[in-house]
């Protein structure tokens, strides 16, 4: 299961909001691919198709898809977001990561 701030979902809504996705048509797809500075890098987007072996979570009204490869390296991670003039947007914090990078978009377990 991953988690998502209060913060983060608001913001998540909002973005949804400014580009016209209904939030009961689209999902918040969550990932991992090789890359970034510490190994691996979180993926997060937009997703309008749930693929037979996603596994959703929802939080309050916002749906979460992750892929099956992605479930090991993300569970129990919160997403969390930060605005402001010296805010990350977007960054996850993992339990489960032994190095995380500065900006809270790479990791390596």
């Amino acid at each position: 299961m991953i988690f998502i701030s209060d913060k983060a979902r608001n913001k998540l809504i909002d973005l949804m909001q400014e580009e016209g996705l209904l939030k009961t048509s689209y999902f918040v797809r969550v990932g991992v691919k090789d890359g970034g500075c510490s190994g691996m890098s979180y993926e997060i987007k937009f997703d309008k198709n749930k693929n037979k072996e996603d596994k959703m979570f929802q939080y309050k009204e916002v749906k979460i898809l992750i892929d099956k490869n992605s479930i090991p390296y993300l569970e129990g991670i919160t997403l969390e977001y930060s605005g402001g003039l010296n805010g990350r947007g977007f960054y996850f914090e993992n339990p489960n990561a032994k190095r995380t990078c500065g900006c809270g978009k790479s990791f390596s377990l």
